[in-house]
This record gives structure tokens, C-alpha cells and sequence, in this order.
């Protein structure tokens, strides 16, 4: 497989890498802005004052012990959990939490969950068809003529996500690894802002892993990146930093080296010697 830095750094960029044109106003800010966000249900807080920046263009791994409130953060910057105070901005314009779940994903914020999500019954091609339709229903976007341009487009994001030889076989046949990438390919098919990517090694080969890891690097700078995971090496691999999370709120923040030899990082991996979390 060519390596993605071979098909990012040629004289042409890939235009789909490109973020649609969208009023996110980064110039005097971060391009997402958590400030003291609490959320409880049935009396557990599952966010407890969390606050949290994302600079434009950068990729942040996530991380922390299983209830530290990863899922129910992602939540709510996506719209779906409602908190119960904070703020949650995208850019300097755009309160969040004002906005229902389509006027977020219209805005240029796209979610990757852990188990694929997609049409296995469709080829890959046709996948990614669908993803970049602006009519987003089955049977008219399948039945609507490719213009040259988002031909293109699919055509460029099968050979980024190394795809290209599988274009015309049904989704459903695909490895675990080569779904989690379609996926992938599908959120840039929307061309995000920002994209939240939820545990995407889980269940890959290693040879998968080092893969998903190229992309993920590749993609940030043109977007950013948010990624929970748990498997402490890929996180290793890809972070410049990192954000550990614990009870709902921020725990310790700084490179993998740094936040590895904390010892509250240790302790809440239940006790977990420093040598687990370096792995």
C-alpha cells in the first residue's frame, strides 16, 4: 500500500481535504470550546465542570478509565445529551448548545463511531456515493447522476483510504479495519471541520493500526481531530497531546511522556504500573 504521505504532499492536494467553506470564525479562538460543562443523569454526574479547548487543526487523543465520560462528552458536543450547565462553542460564533443535532453536523462536525456504521449491502463506491449527497435519502441519491466533480472526489477518498481495489464489493465483505476506514472516508465525503473519532484501533490487526494511524495523522492540519481510544501504544503513535479524563472532569493534559508518568494517571487506570500506560 502507498503510504498516505505520498498521496498528501504531491504538488496537487487532494481537494476533498479540504474543509467545506463554513462561517467557523477560528481567528481569536479555539475551534471547540468547552467551558465548565456539568451533565448528571439519575443523580451519577457523568460530567462534572469539565472544561476543554481544541486549537484548529490539531489532533487530541482522549483518554481515561471506562465511566470517565468520553461517550457522554462527545455527546454533547454532537448535540445528542443536553447539559445541564457550561458552554460549548465551535469557533467564536457558534453556541452549541442552541443548535439540534442536523444544524451541528451542517456546521462541519463529524462523529465516528467505535462499530461501523455502514451499508453493508452497498458497494464501496456507493457508500461514499451516499455520504456525499446533499439529498442524504437512499433511492435519490443512488439514482442521482454523478457530476465529474464528486466522481472525483469518491475517486480521490478510495485511494486515501486505500480502497481503491475494493470499490465495487459489497461493504458487508470488508475486514474490520477496511470498514472503520470506509467509515472514515465517509465522514470526509461531508468535508468536517472537525472530526470525533471513537475508538478506531478496537478489534484491528497491527498492521491495521499502523495504517489507521497514517491517516489519522495525515488528516490533521486540514482538520481537527478529536480520538478517543484506549490501546495506550496507537495513542503513542499519533498524539503530540494529550487529554486523560477521570470522573467527568480533566485530569491531567500534556504529551503521551508527560501524562504517563503522572502518578493520579496511574492511580485511576486502576492502580496500573507507569510501564502499562507507556506501552
Amino acid at each position: 500500500m502507498k503510504p498516505l504521505s505520498s498521496l498528501i504532499q504531491r504538488d496537487r492536494v487532494f481537494d476533498f481535504l479540504k474543509p467545506r467553506e463554513s462561517p467557523v470564525d477560528v481567528r481569536h479562538g479555539p475551534i471547540l470550546y468547552l467551558d465548565e460543562v456539568s451533565v448528571s443523569f439519575d443523580g451519577f454526574k457523568a460530567i462534572d465542570r469539565l472544561s476543554l479547548t481544541i486549537d484548529d487543526g490539531e489532533l487530541r487523543c482522549i483518554i481515561g478509565p471506562n465511566g470517565a465520560g468520553k461517550t457522554t462528552m462527545m455527546d454533547i458536543i454532537t448535540g445528542k445529551t443536553r447539559p445541564d450547565s457550561g458552554e460549548v462553542w465551535f469557533g467564536t460564533r457558534h453556541d452549541l448548545l442552541r443548535l439540534d443535532e442536523p444544524q451541528i453536523a451542517t456546521l462541519g462536525i463529524g462523529r465516528k463511531f467505535q462499530k461501523p456504521t455502514v451499508f453493508e449491502a452497498l458497494s464501496v463506491f456507493e457508500n461514499l456515493e451516499l455520504a456525499g449527497a446533499s439529498d442524504k435519502r437512499l433511492w435519490p441519491s443512488l439514482f442521482a447522476r454523478l457530476d465529474a466533480q464528486a466522481r472525483e472526489r469518491i475517486e480521490e477518498t478510495l485511494e486515501l483510504i486505500q480502497l481503491t481495489e475494493q470499490r465495487d464489493r459489497a461493504a458487508g465483505v470488508l475486514s474490520h479495519g477496511q470498514k472503520q476506514w470506509l467509515e472514515i472516508g465517509m465522514l470526509l465525503m461531508q468535508r468536517p471541520r472537525l472530526l470525533l473519532v471513537d475508538e478506531p484501533v478496537a478489534g484491528m490487526t497491527e498492521r491495521e493500526m499502523a495504517r489507521t494511524a497514517e491517516l489519522l495523522r495525515g488528516l490533521a492540519g486540514r482538520h481537527s481531530v478529536v480520538v478517543v481510544e484506549h490501546d495506550m501504544g496507537f495513542v503513542r503513535s499519533i498524539a503530540n497531546k494529550v487529554t486523560v479524563l477521570h470522573q467527568g472532569r480533566v485530569l491531567a493534559e500534556g504529551t503521551m511522556d508527560q501524562v504517563s508518568k503522572d502518578s493520579r494517571v496511574a492511580e485511576v487506570y486502576l492502580g496500573a504500573p507507569e510501564e502499562e500506560l507507556v506501552r
